[in-house]
């Protein structure tokens, strides 16, 4: 019996609808900017209506599920807060891990900040632990200057995400909205002739931190995503099936 390609692809989209979990990018899958994108709706509502366990997974490290949360609201969909999950979040679930207790000297947003209080952290400009960089709207020469003083002093450098570039409402932009983790931790690799090591997609700790969340095997789960070196990369390595989108990078 011959197998059309309409056939396939209609055998494929009903495995994947059958999936129990489901790993979901945000910025250029969910919305650009302040732009829900299309489709979206239809595919929350697939999600809640077949009882899906969910998780919108994001290398962002700006917000806080809460502000995630309540940015969806205002572009009308309802999502609770437990379904989101940000690098800021795994990163310093990491740290805390390596470090109980530890300091931080921190470029990035209050959702970075804030993961890092919760988890014990406090923050250091003078000898701390680690120097992490996350997307930020305030990136200043002074900022940079401290960091590699203190990567140079003994301090281990972490970035919240590789990502280079982002989708806005008017097209690509260096990092998403701002500037992302890589874009700016290029410098201070360069200057200190050290390495940061990343923990956002496609790390597989944060995958890991995402199938616990949603307790379900990588079998059992697909990430969406429209980034090839990111998301669909995160899912090959952790044997996870993946889907890519074509309205972001």
């Amino acid at each position: 019996m011959t197998v059309t390609n309409l056939e396939a692809h209609a055998y494929t989209l009903e495995a994947l609808r059958n999936k129990k979990g489901f790993i979901c990018d945000m910025d250029g899958v969910i919305y650009h900017g302040n732009l829900l994108l299309p489709g979206v709706r239809e595919f929350v509502d697939f999600l809640k209506r077949e009882n899906k366990k969910f998780l919108f997974l994001t290398n962002s490290s700006e917000r806080a599920p809460k502000e995630l949360q309540q940015k969806l609201e205002r572009l009308g969909l309802e999502v609770d807060e437990k379904h989101f999950y940000t690098s800021a979040l795994s990163t310093a679930a990491f740290l805390k891990q390596q470090c109980p207790g530890g300091s931080a000297y921190v470029i990035g947003e209050p959702g970075l900040v804030g993961a890092l209080y919760e988890a014990g952290f406090t923050m250091n400009e003078v000898n701390p632990d680690y120097v992490v960089m996350g997307e930020t709207h305030a990136y200043s020469f002074e900022k940079i200057e401290r960091a590699v003083q203190l990567v140079r002093a003994g301090a281990k450098l972490i970035g919240t995400n590789p990502d280079l570039t982002g989708p806005v409402e008017g097209g690509i932009v260096p990092a998403c909205k701002a500037l992302m983790s890589r874009a700016l931790v290029a410098p201070i690799e360069l200057a200190t002739g050290k390495e940061a090591y990343y923990i956002g997609k496609p790390n597989p700790l944060m995958m890991r931190h995402g199938l616990s969340l949603l307790g379900v095997s990588p079998e059992e789960c697909a990430i969406i995503g429209d980034r090839m070196d990111t998301d669909i990369v995160a899912g090959v390595e952790c044997g996870i099936d993946t889907v890519l989108v074509l309205s972001g990078v």
